[in-house]
């Protein structure tokens, strides 16, 4: 059975279940579900056609589900998913979908928002992830799984981020950053993310791979288009590598990210 505080508002119509915990002051929408065991501390708005997944917890002045920060937007019945098991901190705001869009903003298991962050109308956002303070990304962004945007970092709309990237600190992501990448805090690709390969329990041979490929799609002769085609089939073999071509040859509004200089040390 839900705990409410006396203080708080929760609409009719919304769908509570066994163990939620909806601290002082929260508001909590008609169209709004929130799974087992979820707990909005205090001070918490959560509107819109919202899906909450289990264990999750909120913290003081988050707001979820708020209408999308588009001036295409008509009002329509759009939605906002966020899986279970997610951190969501002070002051974060994560708005729903648009027509224009998917009509929904996906934010997937086990990840963190620290404070002040935010995810716009149409985002999609992997499992593991994790938002340092004041992170934001655009409308129709994507972020792969087990991504870790530094600290006031911010992803342009329609920027795809793939799995096990690394965004530097304040840095302003106007291009696609290729999965297991890292950049520096321009926004420009800087070589690999050793530490949360390491972190993440790949060993030493996929990431020598990961690397030998790296050098050779952005620092082999040609132009980069025939450098997929080549680094595509040379490691056919490896499932890390082929991501990397895969996101590559599906790219989409934004240009890949290439690094500014001629270093060979990813």
């Amino acid at each position: 059975m839900a705990k409410i505080d006396p203080t708080a508002r929760v609409a009719d119509g919304a769908k509570l279940g066994a163990g939620v915990l909806v601290g002082p002051y929260c508001v909590v929408g008609k169209d709004v579900t929130l799974g087992d065991g979820c707990h909005l501390v205090s001070h918490v708005s959560i509107q819109g056609v919202t899906q909450i997944g289990e264990a999750t917890k909120i913290q003081p002045f988050a707001s979820l589900g708020s209408p999308p920060q588009s001036v295409h937007y008509k009002g329509e019945a759009s939605r906002l998913i966020i899986g279970k098991n997610c951190i969501i901190n002070e002051g974060a705001v994560i708005n729903t979908g648009t027509a224009d869009g998917r009509m929904e903003t996906r934010i997937g298991d086990n990840c963190m928002f620290m404070a002040g962050t935010h995810v716009a109308h149409d985002a999609i956002v992997g499992n593991n992830v994790i938002f340092a303070n004041n992170a934001t990304i655009g409308g129709h962004a994507e972020v792969g799984d087990h991504t870790f945007l530094g600290g006031y970092a911010i992803v342009i709309q329609f920027a795809r981020i793939g799995e096990q990237a690394i965004l530097g600190g304040v840095a302003a992501i106007r291009q696609d950053v290729i999965p297991y990448g890292a950049t520096d805090e321009n926004g420009n690709l800087d070589g690999l993310n050793l530490i949360g390969l390491k972190r993440r329990g790949f060993d030493r041979a996929t990431i020598h791979t990961l690397r030998a490929a790296y050098r050779e799609l952005f620092y082999g002769p040609g132009v980069l288009a025939d450098r997929v085609e080549a680094v595509g089939e040379k490691f056919s073999g490896s499932a890390e590598v082929q991501k990397v071509v895969a996101f590559i040859r599906g790219a989409g509004k934004r240009r890949i990210s290439t690094p500014t200089a001629q270093r060979e040390d990813a």
